[in-house]
């Protein structure tokens, strides 16, 4: 995972404007009232993960692409939604250009998941819902982990959660700030 983290280049995912602050240990804008997480946040989800190889990953909250990067250096396949279609697009471009060919992204209601991609070794969420979206936990194979932060805008929790015969085990990890989840009804 650090392997990941030092070869992909972080200042390629950040708007030229914050690029100075590229690696420091913050969140930093990236438009549309959304954020690039600091790279402590990013390595700790990752490593909570527990990405394999042969893994199918889920990426909720696209953002700038970064961490479907670091994702995209250490598993098979990683599908990634965000409902921001601008941010969507920009991140495509970001990570086509540098050359990721295992990274899907879609414009969407990541609270809807990617069903007819389904189901996922892992997904990461990267935007807080309120509770855990019930097709996300339905998107997950058996055997599969879930990274989440959940909660209210000021008050949430990173949850690990894995499913076991179709039970979910959760633990909570670490109290967390991020974005809010947003909705289709919402941007509407």
């Amino acid at each position: 995972m650090l392997a990941a983290m030092a070869k992909v280049p972080r200042e390629e995912f950040i708007p030229a404007d914050a690029r100075a602050g590229a690696y420091e240990d913050g969140p930093l804008p990236i438009g549309y009232d959304q954020t690039i997480s600091q790279p402590y946040i990013v390595a700790f989800m990752t490593e909570q993960l527990g990405p394999k190889p042969s893994d199918r990953v889920l990426e909720i909250g696209s953002g700038s692409g970064y961490q479907a990067a670091i994702l995209a250096e250490l598993v098979a396949d990683v599908y990634t939604i965000d409902i921001v279609e601008p941010l969507a697009k920009s991140a495509e471009a970001t990570l086509q250009r540098l050359g990721y060919k295992n990274v899907h992204i879609k414009v969407g209601d990541g609270y809807k998941g990617w069903p007819e991609e389904a189901p996922f070794d892992a997904i990461i969420v990267t935007c807080a819902p309120e509770k855990v979206p019930q097709p996300l936990v339905d998107q997950l194979k058996d055997g599969g982990r879930m990274v989440i932060p959940v909660g209210e805008r000021f008050a949430q929790q990173l949850y690990l959660l894995e499913k076991k015969n179709g039970q979910l085990k959760e633990s909570a990890t670490l109290p967390v700030r991020f974005v809010p989840m947003l909705r289709e009804a919402e941007k509407k």
